[in-house]
């Protein structure tokens, strides 16, 4: 009897994937020589008790082979190990920072066990320093690299994966609009697969071709995909997802399964299966406990370090605004902020003094939507004020609402509101403190409309964590820099 032998193709995500990965290798080894070099330059001289001067066969010397051999090719192996070079991790974020650090704890140790078993008295100094430059290194140039991937894909839509979306139109047209929404992930939705005739009369409108009855390997192919979505478990039945996963084996096809569950990510999720059935455990948001203590403390700690570090400018704004314009530096209004507690948020003075009295006339000129007010050119913005929101300096006074405990570095903006106008979900907001800088603003800050604003309000309060705040703070500084989205 022959033998049925699947070929896996190369496809167009595997070539770009290839490449990217390639150029990874070539990174990273460069990294860690560099890093090499940099500790034996600078921290060995004074401390020479981890490099072997001795001279190999006359020619090469012991600490010219670690330098440039050992070390470079050590670390890539702890990459591998560690998982940094999957495909699953590639361009992901965090995850692949994760597999970064996690290879470096591992290569701190393969170190030690190394000394141990040789028997070399190393220089503490020498390794700390070594594992550090490491670290730092391979962090920055993998979210240089990162950066780069995802400016090809906003701008290209190259490396990127071509999904077909299998499901009910409307599901599919959801995830169709996170998928556009964020083009920087690598989805790019390029089809739509019915497994259902529409009804006699329904009109079917989608900014995708959308394709029914057909069998959805070849279909695939014919397309050019690369992975097929399914928008839900209820698109399926179990045993068609079975059989079409079945179908994909040896095709080289992603086959992603889009759970009903929404806006939940991260330690929240746990898969636990049973007797083959996949149960995916979702776990309460943690909005209290040990780690809000500790974003506290670091809240206070880096609000105090921030107004010390930043005075000067602080003081330069304030003479600014004075000098430019009549009226007060500071500008005080009662926002609602944790559990509906009212209070005054700090910013600098923006707008001319007759704002308030101006907003009536120019309500009809709003541009936004929900809770908002919103018009890009505001007249009552004063001509220094144009650039401070533009770089959002006007916010820096919020530090002291930080220190107070009013605020947090990181949260749902406090919006001029009443706290009766916060009802259903959009309640939510208040379950942790307001912040300077958040999802929302990261995310497109005033381009957004009020149902995309709250819907990533929602997400930061359900799935927080210190790791997450961090990652907001370093997205905040290119986008303020970009000034994407500030009026």
């Amino acid at each position: 009897m022959a033998r049925t032998v699947f070929a896996r193709p190369v496809t167009p995500r595997a070539r770009w994937r290839r490449r990217y990965l390639a150029c990874l290798l070539v990174i990273d080894f460069i990294t860690a020589l560099v890093a090499s070099i940099t500790v034996a330059t600078v921290v060995d001289k004074a401390d020479a008790g981890f490099w072997d001067q001795r001279v190999l066969g006359g020619a090469v010397s012991a600490f010219a082979l670690v330098v440039n051999v050992v070390v470079p090719l050590l670390w890539m192996t702890m990459l591998a190990a560690a998982g940094a070079y999957d495909r699953r991790a590639l361009g992901r974020g965090t995850e692949e920072l994760k597999r970064v650090a996690r290879a470096n704890v591992a290569m701190a140790a393969s170190v030690s066990f190394l000394a141990l078993g040789l028997k070399k008295d190393l220089s503490r100094t020498t390794v700390a320093a070594i594992i550090i430059t490491l670290l730092v290194y391979t962090l920055v140039v993998r979210a240089a690299a990162r950066v780069v991937l995802r400016r090809i894909r906003r701008v290209t839509h190259k490396a990127s994966q071509k999904v077909m979306l299998v499901g009910r139109l409307s599901d599919a047209l959801a995830l169709h609009d996170v998928m556009t929404r964020n083009p920087g992930a690598g989805l790019h939705p390029i089809a739509i697969h019915l497994p259902q005739s529409p009804r006699p009369g329904e009109r079917v409108v989608a900014p995708v071709p959308v394709y029914v009855g057909w069998d959805l390997v070849p279909l695939v192919r014919q397309l050019g995909a690369d992975t097929i979505a399914v928008c839900g478990p209820a698109s399926l039945e179990s045993y068609e997802l079975r059989r079409l996963a079945w179908q994909m084996e040896g095709t080289g096809l992603d086959l992603v399964v889009v759970p009903q569950v929404t806006d939940v990510t991260g330690p929240r999720i746990h898969v636990r299966p049973i007797e083959g059935l996949p149960l995916l455990n979702v776990e309460e948001p943690t909005i209290s406990g040990f780690s809000l203590l500790a974003k506290m403390i670091l809240d206070k700690a880096a609000a105090l370090f921030g107004l010390v570090l930043l005075s000067p400018l602080l003081v330069g704004i304030a003479l600014a605004i004075k000098l430019t314009d009549r009226g007060p530096v500071m500008f005080r209004q009662v926002r609602v902020g944790h559990q509906g507690q009212a209070f005054k948020v700090w910013k600098f003075r923006t707008m001319y003094t007759d704002a308030e009295q101006r907003l009536e006339a120019l309500r009809e000129r709003n541009e936004s939507d929900g809770l908002l007010f919103k018009i890009k050119d505001d007249p009552r913005v004063t001509p220094i004020g144009r650039h401070l929101r533009a770089l959002s300096l006007d916010e820096l006074p919020q530090l002291v609402n930080v220190l107070m405990g009013q605020m947090s570095l990181v949260g749902p903006r406090p919006l001029p509101t009443e706290d009766d106008d916060y009802r259903g979900d959009v309640r939510r907001r208040l379950l942790v403190r307001p912040g300077i800088t958040g999802l929302w603003q990261i995310s497109g800050r005033s381009d957004l409309t009020w149902e995309d604003a709250v819907r990533l309000d929602l997400h930061y309060v359900d799935n927080w964590s210190l790791v997450y705040d961090f990652a907001i703070l370093w997205r905040t500084v290119s986008v303020v820099l970009a000034r994407r989205g500030a009026y």
